[in-house]
């Protein structure tokens, strides 16, 4: 898409440089890629007899340098429908500041970087489940979101990968530790997204995705959803105290703040409006740092 702007207003080169650098770091959608650094990051440390500075960073490093390449492919797969939604409308690839060409090759360096980095510096284990994330979130997730409402779910599994990811690195294995924290992850997702697909309902039946406030815009679907995973997520979330990932300090917090995405997940299945569905939002936001600072804090 060619850009008519840089046509008809001369741009200085010294400004283009910057420009150009903050809309390929923009491609790599940072604030989400700072959530799997986080999730990774903890994943690893939990899973790690001893932790040692280096092998971390590398699993980390490769970890976030496939979900940051994920992020740019599926921008270059959704640059129609990002053109015709206000809050994606102005992204690199819909404005035209970015190529499809330039983005594609940058996407698929970023991911194949990502691989290497995690096969030569974690372990293959580590580097197969993040293949998994790429084919997972690109191949299915991606052309499914056109199509389906249960492309929700399917987005949550390689959206709860990065803590299994980490935990593989530093275990060189998959146990019941690092399927909880990919547990735990998954089952936040869905109240989360519902409370944001609610918010956003206009602008994903302006680019006809098929998400379930757009094809039931009464939202009771939308709320009994978020509220059965989150009903879901409090016993779960208690189990790293019995698997011996973490101790009695985590189950409390654990309980308590599973109890509260539980309540602000029923007071928006109940009121449906723009309040409770921020209320969620937020407490969704909060709830995740938390839950992982208890569980790191209170590690056995």
């Amino acid at each position: 898409m060619k850009d008519v702007r840089a046509d008809a207003v001369p741009v200085p080169m010294v400004g283009r440089p910057q420009g150009a650098l903050a809309d390929y770091v923009a491609l790599t959608k940072p604030r989400l890629n700072l959530l799997v650094v986080a999730t990774s990051a903890a994943g690893y440390y939990l899973g790690a007899s001893s932790v040692a500075f280096v092998p971390m960073a590398e699993a980390v490093a490769g970890t976030a340098l496939v979900a940051a390449g994920a992020a740019v492919l599926n921008q270059v797969y959704e640059r129609d429908t990002d053109a015709l939604m206000r809050r994606t409308r102005m992204r690199p690839l819909p404005d035209g500041r970015i190529g499809t060409a330039e983005a594609r090759v940058f996407g698929i360096g970023l991911g194949g970087a990502g691989l290497v980095v995690l096969a030569m510096g974690a372990n293959a284990l580590a580097a197969l489940l993040a293949a998994i994330t790429l084919v997972t979130y690109l191949i299915v997730y991606t052309p499914m979101k056109r199509r389906s409402t249960a492309a929700t779910l399917v987005g949550a599994v390689p959206g709860a990968l990065p803590p299994l990811i980490g935990w593989a690195a530093a275990h060189g294995s998959v146990s019941i530790g690092g399927w909880t924290l990919f547990a735990i992850v998954f089952l936040w997702q869905i109240p989360h997204f519902m409370a944001i697909a609610w918010m956003c309902r206009d602008d994903y039946g302006k680019a006809g995705f098929p998400m379930l406030p757009v094809i039931e815009p009464d939202g009771r679907r939308t709320g009994r959803q978020a509220v059965a995973y989150a009903a879901c997520l409090v016993p779960v979330s208690l189990v790293p105290t019995f698997v011996g990932v973490s101790g009695s300090i985590y189950f409390w917090i654990a309980l308590l703040l599973g109890a509260a995405l539980l309540a602000l997940s029923i007071r928006f299945a109940r009121s449906r409006n723009e309040r409770s569905a921020r209320a969620l939002f937020f407490g969704s936001i909060v709830y995740l740092p938390l839950i992982w600072a208890a569980m790191i804090l209170n590690h056995r």
